[in-house]
């Protein structure tokens, strides 16, 4: 099966029946960023808040550098955004000894300039807080009331948090694999870290699917660990009982997965069963390469849960969907337990 086959996982709630299209244009796939602050109005930095269609988000940075006649290391932004789709997110450039441009002369037909504000700080990798999305799904094709109900299960308890089809790209999996078995070997900074990326990626999402496929995705086993919703704060469980289960259900924390690397895992017991036993044995190259390479170990939460999430059918054949995302979470997953898409 293909590397960006959405039927390469379990799903939660069954394969859908139901069938729509995904981005028909780019504005029916609407993403705005947030950060959780703004620049606090004085600085060396220009913060720039950008609307965007049609382009990618590097592809902007290099015009912003060429804008202020600054290096690339000068322009921050806090993740990357989709090119086929409407998409509004802050960037930074470090204006340090030099003239502000007219930022005026950067709008063009697919972009906009909505705020440019002094700041004290660059802006940094992922240091974002999450992701508003408003999506439109046209030619929708199947039963509304199995589509409902599945809207309504999602809305109450989430979705399994698997990296998107984004993470992997055309071939990055066989790349890392061929990287890791010394086949080749990879002297470009920037693809490297998309090989070593893709294959922690799809190691988290195996033992993700394993413990979809056993219902054990969002119920703690022996050995858990668990993550505070809102944050990156995790503790190891024993036993689990009803009061984790009730704070489960309550959404105030979630089980994890492994993002692999260096160090012993924090779960032990049943939940580093799936992790050992099932994972490294399977995956044994990969994981002593992503080892390695230096990486460290990391949890992700297995579930995603969306936030304000609404939905409106519109003329019969289209569906608009409004939610919120916190950071690492692909809307494309939401959609796969509602839809079967295509793009």
């Amino acid at each position: 099966m293909s590397q960006s086959s959405p039927d390469r996982y379990n799903y939660a709630l069954g394969r859908s029946t139901g069938t729509g299209i995904l981005k028909a244009s780019p504005e029916d796939f609407v993403v705005e960023e947030d950060l959780g602050h703004e620049p606090e109005g004085e600085g060396e930095h220009v913060w720039l808040w950008l609307e965007k269609r049609l382009i990618n988000t590097e592809e902007l940075a290099q015009q912003l550098c060429r804008m202020a006649g600054v290096g690339q290391v000068d322009v921050g932004y806090a993740g990357m955004k989709d090119r086929n789709a409407v998409t509004r997110q802050w960037f930074s450039v470090n204006l340090s000894g030099r003239d502000e441009p007219d930022w005026r002369l950067l709008e063009g037909e697919n972009v906009r300039v909505l705020k440019a504000v002094r700041g004290h700080r660059k802006i940094k990798r992922g240091a974002l807080r999450g992701n508003r999305f408003v999506i439109r799904i046209t030619g929708l094709a199947g039963d509304k009331a199995e589509l409902k109900n599945r809207l309504e299960k999602v809305s109450a308890g989430g979705v399994p948090n698997y990296f998107g089809a984004q993470r992997f790209g055309r071939d990055n999996l066989a790349k890392a694999s061929a990287m890791f078995a010394g086949k080749v070997r990879v002297r470009n900074r920037h693809k490297r870290g998309l090989y070593l990326s893709a294959a922690r990626s799809e190691i988290f999402n195996q033992v993700l699917s394993m413990r979809v496929g056993d219902g054990t995705w969002n119920h703690a086993v022996a050995g858990d660990v668990m993550m505070l919703d809102g944050s990156h704060s995790v503790f190891s469980l024993g036993a689990a009982d009803e009061a984790i289960e009730r704070r489960l259900t309550e959404k105030d924390i979630h089980v994890t997965g492994p993002l692999w690397g260096r160090g012993l895992s924090l779960a032990h017991g049943v939940a580093l069963q799936y992790e050992k036993n099932d994972i490294k044995g399977q995956y044994a190259d990969w994981c002593d390469g992503l080892e390695n390479a230096g990486l460290k170990q990391e949890r992700r939460s297995l579930r995603l849960c969306p936030k304000e999430l609404e939905w409106d059918f519109k003329d019969g054949s289209s569906l608009e969907l409004r939610f919120w995302l916190p950071a690492g979470g692909y809307a494309t997953v939401l959609l796969r337990e509602l839809l079967r898409v295509e793009c």
